[in-house]
């Protein structure tokens, strides 16, 4: 037997694959490729997921998640100027709560600065440690602001609106109220079961706001 008698021997024991056969081929491939790609489509969807949830606005002021162990951080940047308008620098706001959970915090009125601000309270909202923290990160985002925070027992709401006064009290409702003369700058704090908190960070969530709008 000649080498091309063996050749075309070897040929014709080879498998045919049938008509029926290659379709069913043609369709597993066709299934791999589709499903290869709902998976890559997902993941890309998953990724934007979780970089809109890393990321959001609120109000037009820019938020980032921040995450430090367990616990979670909004942080906020804004612009700090001289008096002649010049940037100096840009102030990092670390939040504890989502500004958009503290829609549920009222707010009657709105936040009005002067360069004084005098920061009471009418008990101890120690909190387990939320009570510092809430007073700390108030008096310096106002330090921030232009507004320099002291405490004075003796002063009261100024209807000359000299200075801004912040009373922090206990309330049936975690709110604040603004009261006084139009002139005046004066805010009770209410707090309901230790959300000290929530109620200093909503006043600091419409303060960037109105800073955003340039207000």
């Amino acid at each position: 037997m000649n080498k091309k008698k063996k050749i075309n021997e070897a040929k014709d024991e080879e498998p045919k694959i049938s008509k029926e056969e290659l379709e069913k081929q043609n369709r597993t491939l066709k299934n791999i490729f589709i499903g290869l790609g709902i998976f890559i489509f997902g993941g890309i969807i998953v990724f934007l997921f979780i970089s809109s949830v890393r990321h959001f606005e609120y109000e037009g002021v820019d938020f980032n998640v921040v995450k430090e162990g367990n616990l979670i951080f909004y942080n906020a940047v804004f612009p700090i100027h001289s008096i002649t308008g010049k940037h100096i620098a840009d102030y990092n706001v670390y939040l504890r709560n989502n500004p958009f959970e503290l829609k549920d915090v009222a707010f009657d009125g709105e936040v009005n600065l002067r360069e004084d601000a005098v920061v009471n309270m009418t008990k101890n909202f120690n909190c387990e440690g939320d009570g510092v923290i809430a007073i700390a990160n108030l008096v310096q985002v106002l330090d921030k602001f232009g507004t320099k925070a002291i405490k004075d027992p003796e002063a009261g709401c100024d209807i000359k609106g000299a200075y801004t006064f912040i009373q922090i009290r206990e309330g049936d409702k975690t709110s604040i109220e603004s009261f006084g003369p139009p002139e005046a700058s004066c805010y009770n704090f209410y707090v309901k079961d230790c959300e000290i908190l929530e109620v200093t960070e909503k006043f600091i969530v419409n303060l960037l706001v109105k800073a955003r709008k340039g207000e």
